[in-house]
């Protein structure tokens, strides 16, 4: 059945539908704890992405002005973004417009994230406990091993695939037969926004403060993000989860942080996140830009799972604010040591070029 709603999203957009057409909604949290309620969208016109944005739009922007901008890729560089809806409701609900790669495919999802926890259980963390209060129970040593070797084994096939893959277009965007999206699907999310922004028969008619965009990743996300963080339509960059360091993924290598031109917010799961070492060599090798790095002992899934996207949700919200909304006193948060060991004591932050 989702299948063929899904083949009737695409058919319609074949056919033309341009215009904002909302062809599903719904609402998660009861959405979020900010001041707009939010919802999340599908889109006849723009199937290949899902919105999370207030309910209510030109409500919201009567009372605080057009909305900013949030891109954001998937963790696994996955086509469905059901994994971060805690997080960017709860963005939606403090006055953002997210549109995030991928449908909103909510098959299984709890039984997803129970195994993927269970073996990725940070050492460093006392409990792990769902949204919905289920405490998840770690696998055994020796079951996490053998799964990260399984794991280890495709990705070296999947990087070996996507290099053949590259080769052969001579197009390093292009999507592989390991992974169904790409970089540049984010400045497609963009300026899709864009046409709506500026079509009278669009819901997002005038919504959109299209000067303060973010793009945002988790995990492979994080490298699609820096595939088009050249754009000079992106203001700010949030890593979750993630850092290029002397890898390749999707076409993208450590020669796009070259390409930076915006402040960079990088949310790490400490020793325990796969990611760590990676975030750790971006973060040395950025020059002259503004860029701050927390590490949290959260491991590599965060707090994403849990009650409105967790601390994880905290901590973007406050570099959006910040970055995109220009309220300074959410700088205390990422420059002053003292006020971040008062809200979260055990994170650790470094940063430079401020």
């Amino acid at each position: 059945m989702r299948k063929m709603f899904m083949t009737i999203l695409l058919v319609a957009a074949s056919m033309g539908l341009m215009n904002a057409q909302t062809a599903r909604k719904q609402v998660v949290e009861n959405g979020g704890t900010g001041p707009y309620k939010a919802e999340v969208v599908e889109d006849l016109s723009c199937p290949a992405f899902t919105m999370y944005r207030p309910q209510n739009l030109k409500e919201v922007v009567a009372k605080q002005g057009k909305l900013p901008v949030i891109v954001y890729a998937n963790g696994g560089c996955a086509n469905n973004n059901v994994e971060m809806r805690f997080l960017l409701s709860e963005l939606a609900s403090y006055g953002y417009v997210a549109a995030a790669i991928g449908p909103y495919d909510e098959d299984d999802v709890v039984a997803k994230w129970k195994d993927v926890l269970s073996y990725s259980y940070p050492e460093t963390k006392t409990k792990v406990v769902l949204a919905n209060g289920e405490v998840i129970k770690p696998k055994s040593p020796e079951e996490v091993k053998a799964y990260q070797e399984q794991m280890r084994a495709q990705i070296e096939k999947m990087m070996k695939e996507q290099a053949e893959a590259r080769a052969k277009s001579g197009n390093n965007n292009a999507p592989t037969p390991v992974q169904e999206t790409y970089p540049r699907m984010l400045l497609e999310a963009l300026d899709w926004l864009t046409d709506q922004n500026a079509d009278p028969k669009s819901d997002y008619y005038h919504c959109l403060n299209l000067d303060e965009v973010a793009a945002m990743g988790q995990s492979c996300g994080g490298a699609q993000v820096l595939g088009v963080s050249h754009d000079p339509r992106i203001k700010t960059c949030v890593m979750l989860n993630t850092g290029i360091g002397d890898m390749e993924m999707q076409g993208v290598t450590q020669e796009a942080l070259n390409s930076l031109h915006q402040p960079m917010f990088y949310l790490i799961g400490g020793p325990a996140d796969v990611a760590f070492p990676n975030a750790q060599k971006d973060f040395d090798r950025i020059k002259n830009l503004p860029v701050v790095m927390m590490n949290t002992k959260d491991g590599h899934s965060g707090t994403y799972y849990e009650k409105n996207g967790g601390s994880y949700a905290v901590a973007v919200l406050k570099w959006l604010d910040w970055q995109l909304k220009d309220k300074v006193g959410q700088a205390a948060f990422f420059l002053d040591d003292d006020y971040l060991k008062y809200v979260y004591p055990e994170w650790i932050v470094v940063r430079k070029n401020f």
